[in-house]
């Protein structure tokens, strides 16, 4: 059975000089170590202030040589930026660290969060305007949800994918859903089949009007099958479409935003892909591939 022990005299939240004498060093070094976002911690009216269970999780998180701290799993929707992203961050810790970006889809990747297989979860889950409310309802619906907190990564404009000559015939929603194309769809629980579903629903038409001949488990998959000619359109992101040479016909704006666990909000790799992601370089890329708004990136916009 395992027993926790904390001193009866610490509070829920400690001063620096409590943190010090709970972690036996010396109050500039704690004060170190909060200024560089290396230990859970949060300035309230100018003092810091350091939750007790959070400086627990992080004792623990950096121990084992590392095993659990060197490493950052993200699960959940597809978006080509952020795995240029993770892929840059990995180039640049190597071997010091491991980063993995697998895309699942949004309730897939929120299960695999809840079950503690996922560190970072990738959302999106309608209309921009919506956000607010629908992603923080979605993450109600896991037990673990408590736990988590929610970090807005980007806009990005969201649509259908299309081959570039049906892009001509067909200029907008209503045109492109009466034609007789043939449709690659993403899989239930996809914040991408999630928004088409509510737009064809606007105009009048089901999804089981279309003629579908593919399934696509990501959105690269959907424009892959159509840049090969396996199909003709379906959802995804206008950046997913520029990255492989394809046209797309706008539905809306939506928030691309990052469940996590709190601790995970202190790990020194996840602080480095949202520094990436708000980086120069990193906004010029989104400007080649378009559909990208960086406004709020990096903003915790939601905290049970």
């Amino acid at each position: 059975m395992e027993v926790e022990f904390k001193p009866q005299s610490m509070p829920r939240f400690m001063n620096i000089k409590q943190v010090a004498e709970y972690l036996h060093l010396n109050e500039k070094k704690v004060y170190t170590l909060a200024s560089e976002g290396q230990i859970p911690a949060t300035k309230v009216t100018g003092k810091w202030l350091f939750p007790l269970d959070l400086v627990d999780q992080w004792l623990v998180e950096s121990s084992h040589g590392g095993v659990l701290n060197d490493r950052l799993i993200i699960a959940g929707s597809d978006d080509p930026l952020l795995h240029r992203a993770v892929s840059q961050v990995a180039q640049k810790i190597q071997t010091a660290a491991m980063v993995s970006y697998t895309s699942t889809g949004t309730k897939l990747g929120l299960s695999l969060l809840a079950r503690q297989r996922a560190d970072v979860c990738a959302i999106h889950w309608g209309p921009a305007q919506e956000s607010g409310f629908r992603h923080p309802a979605l993450l109600s619906r896991y037990r673990q949800h408590q736990k988590w907190v929610l970090v807005h990564a980007f806009k990005r404009e969201i649509g259908i994918i299309v081959a570039p000559e049906n892009r001509i015939k067909f200029d907008n929603l209503s045109s492109l859903i009466k034609a007789d194309l043939r449709w690659s769809l993403r899989q239930e629980g996809t914040g991408s089949l999630r928004f088409m579903e509510e737009s064809f629903n606007q105009l009048g038409y089901q999804l089981d009007q279309l003629n579908q001949v593919e399934q696509g488990l990501t959105e690269r998959e959907i424009a892959s099958q159509i840049a090969m000619g396996y199909a003709d359109a379906g959802p995804g992101a206008r950046s997913t479409a520029s990255e492989f040479g394809l046209d797309f016909v706008f539905m809306g704006w939506e928030c691309f935003d990052l469940a996590l666990y709190r601790g995970i909000f202190f790990r020194h790799l996840f602080r480095e892909l949202m520094q990436l992601l708000e980086s120069h370089d990193c906004q010029q890329q989104a400007q080649r591939l378009g559909g990208y708004d960086f406004s709020e990136t990096g903003k915790m916009i939601w905290s049970s």
